[in-house]
């Protein structure tokens, strides 16, 4: 019996995780996973703690000069990072 209807698996998997409430988070993981690889390797070594409170990427430093470097790019890495994700995750990004 042949279907009609047939779907690719990705798009089953995309709806499915958006019904489930599921998207969002799964994007946020991303998002906080790739920071050593959006910030390179210099400012991973750096970084003490990542994580993401209502759309902002929460970056803990060990230096403070590297801190203030940041603050300058904060919009191209948030765009970098969604980019990366492949959604609108990061709004900003902030560095303590």
């Amino acid at each position: 019996m042949k279907r009609n209807k047939a779907e690719l698996l990705q798009d089953v998997i995309g709806r499915l995780l958006r019904e489930e409430g599921l998207e969002t988070p799964l994007n946020e993981y991303r998002a906080v996973n790739a920071w050593a690889e959006v910030a390179g390797p210099d400012v991973a070594r750096y970084t003490a703690h990542v994580y993401i409170r209502n759309q902002t990427l929460h970056v803990q430093l060990r230096s403070p000069a590297l801190r203030a470097n940041l603050m300058m790019r904060r919009r191209e890495l948030a765009d970098r990072i969604n980019r990366h994700v492949g959604a609108f995750v990061v709004s900003d990004v902030m560095f303590y």
